[in-house]
């Protein structure tokens, strides 16, 4: 098979939902009813005073000290392992800074990411079985579709739709938004997937 995939990290491979769920409650920013989804968090604490702000402290908390308590989201492993059976090439690019502004004990962000994927065995033979060559962090979202064209990418794979807005995203790339809890998008040309079950069936058993 004659693909290169690329896929985001945060919230594409890896949830944070318990991690956001438990900080903002504990911090006051929403009620014990929210649903443990990182938009319907987002959502309600951007409608807050300063929102925003708020927001990007969050999350400057749960990429930096708090990612031991993120999670490999389920069926990534078996799309990884499904990649390297049909010898696809798979990289990881994500838009992610090495510090963030909001964050006072100054956590590279980057390290502890791969920090993570080590401890959960992205570059292990019986893991994941990536490159870390094949792991690019891009400081903007611009430089991020930069490098998915520099790749060569025929298909990429977010959690977020601003990605696949930007008028820079090459038109060539099969767009594939991974949302758990939506159904449909409102963008053109956009595959919505639920599960990575699903991922994995469409691109090596829904079309055999």
């Amino acid at each position: 098979m004659d693909y290169r995939i690329g896929v985001d990290f945060d919230n594409t491979l890896v949830s944070y939902e318990d991690a956001i769920y438990n900080v903002a409650l504990q911090q006051g920013l929403i009620h014990s009813s929210t649903r443990k989804s990182k938009k319907d968090i987002r959502d309600r604490i951007r409608q807050l005073p300063r929102g925003e702000i708020k927001w990007q402290k969050l999350q400057a908390i749960i990429y930096g000290p708090k990612m031991g308590e993120a999670r490999l989201i389920n069926g990534v492993q078996t799309f990884f392992e499904s990649c390297k059976q049909h010898k696809v090439r798979v990289y990881i690019i994500s838009h992610k800074t090495e510090f963030s502004k909001f964050d006072k004990i100054r956590t590279n962000l980057r390290l502890t990411a791969l920090a993570w994927m080590r401890e959960n065995k992205f570059f292990e033979a019986n893991g994941l079985s990536l490159s870390q060559e094949d792991v690019y962090f891009e400081s903007t979202r611009c430089e991020k579709i930069d490098r998915i064209k520099h790749l060569r990418c025929t298909h990429f794979i977010d959690d977020l739709e601003e990605t696949f807005l930007e008028d820079s995203f090459p038109t060539d790339v099969e767009k594939i938004l991974y949302a758990p809890h939506m159904r449909h998008s409102c963008l053109q040309k956009v595959r919505v997937v639920r599960s990575w079950r699903d991922i994995t069936d469409y691109f090596f058993y829904a079309r055999s």
